[in-house]
Parts: structure tokens; C-alpha cells; sequence
């Protein structure tokens, strides 16, 4: 007999990201607030097991769905979310830190090396030119921008922020470089399709994380640097708020996830400000957008356990793996 696997799509480890940044969002919140410590640990720790859970998918996908995995490298968008494996592997050692300095800087040495890697592969691909302008969207901030960006946050947790202000500039030059070839997509090619609108909630990351970022790989007091990068990210969110109705027109599915990691960033940052000593602008900020960050990742994820309970969260299930069993005796 065999066992039946979903066949993961990488895109699904923006789930990680989603909840890894409510998590820790939480943990700001408990030291400038007081808020229970047990939320964002709880919240951390599942946006652990889910990256184990997906981890094991997806190496299970390259054994018994190599076509698969390959047609989805080859994939002008889905290709980019590939990159989402090193970063959430980054992440889940960010979120271990408290607990095991050892583990987590191992899981950032994985994912770091992966994020790098793959960036500079799949950077180079790009550069050879010949794109359909309908395929590009924001999935292009995810191997260079938020692989740097989250290695930046993490490595300098871990000790390391001369590192960090090196892959912040890595990460604040590409996104600026790529944004403009996404907004001239947006401004002069044909209407992107329903099926890849949900992937422009990836443009809310781009400013907050760096904002994050940037404040985990310097120190002192809030700067008009940190204030911009959030202001930006604030503004890329209520663009995003007015064109719901037409991101949804494809209804709801698990790319959804794109808005998670921007939202739950842009809640975090404030929070770190706060910490520093900010106040005016920040502090009446803070709030809100901690409050939405935490109904965005609610309702996707509410959203994702409908979809599982309804049998459709995985499009496709491969055997794995085949077991021999001895035939029965006729009797």
C-alpha cells in the first residue's frame, strides 16, 4: 500500500512568514505593553511547526513529484517563491533564538546560504532578458529583497549588525531597482489576471520589512530614515485596502498569504520604535496597525483552515511512499 502527500507549492511558505512576524510582533508588543508573553510564543512556536510541516512536504515533493518541483523552478512567478525556503528557515531561527542560540544559528546559516544562493541564480536568469511583461509581478521583491532584508534582521539578533547593515543595502537598493519595472508593468501592461492578484500584497513588504530591518542593524534614537520606510509601507497598504474588492475577484486562496508578512512588519516596526523612546506620530500608529495585523493574519488563516477542512487546500497528492504488503491467502 502507499501513503498519499500533498504536493506543497513553495508559495505556501508564506505562511511562515505570516505568522513568524505576528509572532514576534507579539513579543514587542509584550515588552513595550506587557501583553501576555504566552501569545507570541504560542504563535511562534506554530510558525515553527508549520515550517517542519512543509519542510518534510517539499523534500517529499523533489522524491516522488520531481516533475513537479522542476516545472515549478521553470515557472516565471512560481519560481520566485522558491526563495521563500531560505527566508522561512531564517525566520524559524528567529524564532528559536530565545530558547537555543546553537539551533538558531544553524537554521540561519541553512537559510541564509539558500536565500543567497538562490537569489544570485535566479537574479541571473532575469538578467538574460526575453520576460513577458504580463508574468511580472512582486514575487520578483522575494529572492533578492526579502532574502536580504530578513537575513539583515536576523543576523543581527544573532549578534551581527555590521552584517546586517550589509544585506540591508542589498536589500533597499534591489527593491528599489525592481519597483520601478513593477510599477511600469502595473501602469502600462494589460490587467494583471485574478489568479495572481493576491501576489500584490508582496508590495506592502518591501518598506516595512526593511524598516524592520534597518532598526534591528542599527541603534540609537528613531531617525526620519525609519519614520519614511513605515510611512511608505502605510501608504502601499491603504492603495492595497482600495483594491481588495478587485484582488478578490478570483475569490480567496492560499496566496493570500502575500499580505501576512507587509502587515505583521509594519506592526513590529512602530513597536520597535516605541521601545526606543519614540512617541507623536508612532505611538497613536502603533496600535492600529498592531490591531490590523493581527485580523489580516486571522482571517487568511481562518480562510486556510476552511479550504483544508474542504479538502481543496492542496490542488495535488502523490503516493509516497510505496510500501510492499504481503498478498492475502484465498480462503
Amino acid at each position: 500500500m502507499s501513503i498519499r502527500v500533498p504536493v506543497v507549492p513553495a508559495a505556501y511558505f508564506g505562511m511562515v512568514l505570516g505568522l513568524s512576524g505576528l509572532g514576534v510582533a507579539w513579543r514587542w508588543a509584550q515588552k513595550v505593553w506587557s501583553v501576555p508573553a504566552s501569545i507570541g510564543e504560542a504563535i511562534c512556536f506554530l510558525a515553527i511547526a508549520v515550517w517542519v510541516a512543509l519542510i518534510a512536504l517539499y523534500i517529499a515533493k523533489w522524491l516522488v513529484a520531481r516533475d513537479e518541483a522542476l516545472a515549478e523552478i521553470a515557472h516565471p512567478v512560481q519560481c520566485c517563491f522558491v526563495g521563500l525556503i531560505g527566508v522561512a528557515t531564517m525566520l524559524a531561527g528567529g524564532c528559536i533564538l530565545p530558547y537555543s542560540f546553537g539551533l538558531a544559528v544553524a537554521l540561519f546559516a541553512l537559510g541564509s546560504i539558500f536565500a543567497l544562493a538562490f537569489a544570485v541564480w535566479r537574479t541571473g536568469g532575469l538578467w538574460h532578458g526575453e520576460r513577458d511583461h504580463t508574468t511580472t509581478t512582486a514575487v520578483l521583491y522575494l529572492p533578492t529583497v526579502a532574502g536580504s532584508f530578513v537575513t539583515a534582521t536576523v543576523v543581527s539578533a544573532l549578534g551581527h549588525p555590521d552584517w546586517g547593515q550589509l544585506f540591508f543595502g542589498a536589500g533597499l537598493f534591489s527593491w528599489l531597482a525592481i519597483e520601478s519595472v513593477l510599477l511600469n508593468r502595473m501602469l502600462t501592461a494589460p490587467e494583471m489576471a485574478a489568479a495572481l492578484r493576491p501576489t500584490l500584497g508582496i508590495q506592502l513588504a518591501p518598506a516595512p520589512v526593511g524598516a524592520v530591518a534597518y532598526l534591528s542593524a542599527t541603534q540609537g534614537a528613531p531617525d526620519a530614515l525609519a519614520h519614511a520606510l513605515i510611512g511608505y509601507g502605510l501608504l502601499q497598504s491603504l492603495v492595497l485596502l482600495r483594491l481588495m474588492p478587485w484582488i478578490r475577484e478570483g475569490g480567496f486562496a492560499p496566496s493570500f498569504w502575500a499580505f501576512t508578512f507587509g502587515i505583521t512588519a509594519l506592526a513590529t516596526a512602530p513597536l520597535r520604535l516605541l521601545d526606543r523612546g519614540d512617541s507623536g506620530a508612532i505611538e497613536a500608529i502603533a496600535p492600529v496597525v498592531f490591531v490590523a495585523a493581527n485580523v489580516v493574519v486571522g482571517l487568511v488563516a481562518v480562510g486556510t483552515v476552511i479550504l483544508a477542512a474542504r479538502g481543496r487546500l492542496f490542488a495535488k497528492t502523490v503516493a509516497y511512499p510505496a510500501v510492499a504488503t504481503e498478498p492475502s491467502k484465498a480462503t
